[in-house]
């Protein structure tokens, strides 16, 4: 072989695909019932859901100050969330939560649509609520 022979770049058949070695992958650090606080601003919430990555909207992106602006690269989960003064749905990157040391309850009015028990921290998803 010289260095002008060209070279089959084919993967083999079965081969399984090379990832791209720029590409992050995250894994979920919380999950759906889970209760947190955002560790930057003054509220908390439970988890309903889960994007992989930033599944928002660029205007959405574009509103957050470029200086505590996430990454997309990340899990992003919607928040039934609570602070001192009102009950909200909240989206927020996995870098900016924590798990609440010490849970207790969210205040959120759909927290009883979306949840059955509050146990060892966590909210249990209703049954007719699951996929």
């Amino acid at each position: 072989m010289t260095d002008h022979d060209p070279v089959d770049l084919t993967p083999e058949r079965g081969a399984e695909p090379q990832p791209d070695a720029t590409a992050r992958v995250y894994e979920a650090r919380f999950g759906i019932g889970d209760v947190v606080r955002h560790r930057l601003f003054p509220f908390r919430g439970v988890i309903f859901d889960i994007d992989p990555e930033f599944a928002n909207t660029e205007e959405w992106w574009q509103a957050i100050p470029e200086e505590i602006r996430p990454r997309r690269d990340q899990p992003f989960y919607h928040l039934l969330a609570e602070n001192d003064e009102s009950a909200y749905i909240a989206y927020v990157s996995q870098q900016n939560l924590v798990r609440e040391d010490a849970p207790e309850p969210v205040h959120h009015p759909a927290v009883p649509q979306l949840f059955g028990a509050f146990e060892n921290g966590r909210y249990i998803l209703r049954p007719t609520i699951r996929n």
